[in-house]
C-alpha cells in the first residue's frame, strides 16, 4: 500500500511539473542593447552592440519567422550618412553567421592560436583587426540557423518550408528583411556592402540584383569569401582540370612536391600550375580516351609532378582524381594521415589507412571544438542575451531547392546596371571545397565582356576556407576589406554613370 501511495505521489508531482513547464519561446521582435569599446589599429573605438530579433512577415503581415541578428554601430559618429554598412552572411546553406562574426570582421573573436587551431580555455578576446573602425556591421542568421526560427501560426502549424529553403526563396525573404532593417536603423543614406562566405556568396550574389530590382536598394560593394560556383556551370573537364592548382598548393604545404618545386615559394609555383592547367591539362582531359598514348603518359607525369600523387594513382583514375581521394591519399604513404577538405593544412587520423575518402572532416571538427563554446558564452555573458534556445551552428534547412540558380548572372547584371557596384573575391589557397582557382574562374565568368575589370578584384591567402583563422591572414584580409571599401566609395559623390 505504501509502495502504491509513493508511486501515486510521484505521478502527481510529475504532472504538476509538466503542467508548469515553460515552452522555449522564440523572441519575435525585440532588442538587447549594450555599450562597449575596443582598440583597432591603435585607436579606441566605442560602439553599441544590439542583439535583436526581427520578424519575417507573410503577405498578410503575419510573422512566419524571426531572424536573430547582431548589429555593431560605432557610437562616436554623429552623422552616419557616409558611414558604410556591412551586411554579413555565412553559408551552408544551413550555417549560422557565427564564423565571420567571432573570427573575422567583428569586434570580438574567439581564442585560437595564430594558425587557427583550438586552444583551451575557450573564450572570446578583442579583435584589433576588426573593420568596425571603417564600417558598421550586422551579422544575420537566416531561418533555422543560430537562434533564428520559423514561427507557428495560430493553428500551431509551421509555415511552408518552401518559403525559406531554396536559392531563390532565400534571396527573396532576406531582401524583404534587409529593407525593414535598413529602415528601422535609418541607414538608407549609407553606402551598403554585402559580404558572404561559401554558400553565403550564392546568397549575396542573388541579393545584389534582388535588392536593386525589388527593393530599389543599390549597393556599393559585394565581397565573396570562398565563393561557390554562384550558378555558373563548369562541371565536366573544366571542373576536373581546375582541381590541379589546389592539389599543388596542398601538396606544397605538406612538402610532397619534388625538390624543384618545393624549393620555390608557393606564389612562384601556382602561376606555373595554373598556366599548365589551362593550356595543357584541360585540352587533354577534353580529348579523354582519344588522347595519344605518349601524350597521355606525358600528362600523367606532369600531373604527378604538380600534385604529389603517384603516376599510378593518376593513371588508374584516367586523369580524374576526385578531391575526396586526394584528401585520403596525399599523405597515405608518408605518415598515414588524411588532410582537411575546407582547410588542407589540418590533418586527420582514420581507423584504416586504406580507403577512398577520409572518415571525417578534420578541419571542421577542430573548428566546432572552439566556435561552439565561444559563441554560446559570448551571447550570454558579454552581450546579455540569455535563452534556453539552442544555438544552431548548422540548422535543419533540408531539402534545399537549388534549381534555377542564376545568382552569378544576377550579380553580373547588378554590376552592369549600377556603375558604383564593385566586387572583391577572397580565397584561401588550401581550401579544397571552394578552391581558389575555381574562384578565379568565377571572376572570369563575371567579367565575360571584359568591361568590369576595374571593379573586380581577387585576393588570395595562405590558409583555407576560413582564411581569417590564420592570424597573418586575419590582418591582411581585413586590410583588404578596408581598401575595398575605400576604393569603391571614393567617387560616389560624382554619380553612378559610365
Amino acid at each position: 500500500m505504501k509502495h502504491q501511495r509513493s508511486i501515486l505521489i510521484h505521478l502527481l508531482l510529475l504532472l504538476v511539473v509538466t503542467l508548469n513547464a515553460q515552452h522555449v519561446k522564440v523572441p519575435i521582435d525585440t532588442t538587447i542593447v549594450s555599450n562597449h569599446s575596443t582598440t583597432i589599429k591603435g585607436k579606441t573605438i566605442p560602439y553599441k552592440a544590439t542583439v535583436g530579433f526581427q520578424p519575417v512577415w507573410d503577405e498578410n503581415g503575419i510573422p512566419i519567422a524571426s531572424l536573430c541578428y547582431t548589429y555593431y554601430k560605432r557610437s562616436d559618429i554623429k552623422n552616419d550618412q557616409n558611414r558604410p554598412l556591412l551586411i554579413s552572411f555565412n553559408g551552408g546553406p544551413g550555417s549560422a553567421s557565427v564564423w565571420m562574426h567571432i573570427a573575422y570582421t567583428g569586434p570580438r573573436i574567439l581564442k585560437i592560436d595564430n594558425e587557427g587551431f583550438p586552444v583551451q580555455p575557450y573564450g572570446i578576446k578583442a579583435n584589433p583587426n576588426s573593420v568596425l573602425d571603417v564600417a558598421d556591421i550586422v551579422f544575420i542568421n537566416p531561418v533555422n540557423t543560430g537562434y533564428s526560427r520559423m514561427i507557428p501560426g495560430k493553428d500551431g502549424k509551421m509555415p511552408d518550408k518552401k518559403l525559406f529553403f531554396g536559392v531563390n526563396a532565400d534571396v527573396k525573404y532576406l531582401a524583404d528583411w534587409i529593407n525593414t532593417f535598413v529602415s528601422r536603423t535609418n541607414r538608407w543614406r549609407s553606402p551598403k556592402y554585402l559580404i558572404g562566405e561559401s554558400y553565403g556568396t550564392t546568397r549575396v550574389s542573388g541579393l545584389a540584383l534582388e535588392l536593386q530590382n525589388r527593393q530599389w536598394m543599390y549597393l556599393n560593394g559585394v565581397i565573396l569569401v570562398s565563393p561557390t560556383q554562384i550558378g555558373f556551370k563548369f562541371d565536366g573537364p573544366v571542373e576536373v582540370a581546375n582541381r590541379l592548382p589546389y592539389y599543388a598548393a596542398a601538396a606544397w604545404y605538406h612538402k610532397m612536391l619534388p625538390p624543384a618545386l618545393q624549393s620555390k615559394d608557393l606564389l612562384e609555383v601556382l602561376p606555373e600550375v595554373e598556366n599548365y592547367t589551362i593550356n595543357e591539362l584541360l585540352p587533354a582531359i577534353v580529348r579523354s580516351g582519344y588522347l595519344d598514348a605518349s601524350k597521355k603518359e606525358e600528362v600523367i607525369s606532369k600531373m604527378a609532378y604538380y600534385s604529389g600523387l603517384s603516376k599510378k594513382t593518376i593513371r588508374q583514375h584516367n586523369l580524374e582524381v576526385p578531391k575526396s581521394y586526394f584528401w585520403k591519399d596525399l599523405l597515405r604513404d608518408k605518415d598515414g594521415y588524411t588532410i582537411g577538405r575546407l582547410d588542407s593544412r589540418y590533418k586527420g587520423m582514420d581507423i584504416k589507412e586504406a580507403g577512398e575518402r577520409p572518415d571525417y572532416n578534420s578541419e571542421l571538427t577542430a573548428w566546432l571544438h572552439a566556435f561552439t563554446p565561444a559563441i554560446n558564452y559570448y551571447y550570454s555573458q558579454e552581450l546579455g542575451f540569455k535563452t534556453d534556445l539552442k544555438y544552431n551552428m548548422f540548422g535543419p534547412v533540408r531539402p534545399w531547392d537549388r534549381t534555377q540558380d542564376s545568382t552569378g548572372e544576377n550579380l553580373r547584371k547588378a554590376m552592369a546596371m549600377n556603375a558604383n557596384l564593385h566586387t572583391m573575391i577572397q580565397s584561401g589557397y588550401y581550401d579544397g571545397a571552394t578552391t581558389y582557382f575555381n574562384a578565379k574562374y568565377v571572376m572570369w565568368q563575371l567579367n565575360s565582356n571584359g568591361k568590369l575589370t576595374d571593379r573586380l578584384s581577387f585576393k588570395g591567402y595562405r590558409s583555407g576556407h576560413m582564411m581569417y583563422l590564420r592570424n597573418e591572414d586575419l590582418i591582411q584580409a581585413n586590410e583588404d576589406i578596408r581598401a575595398f571599401i575605400t576604393k569603391s566609395s571614393a567617387n560616389i559623390n560624382k554619380g553612378s554613370k559610365y
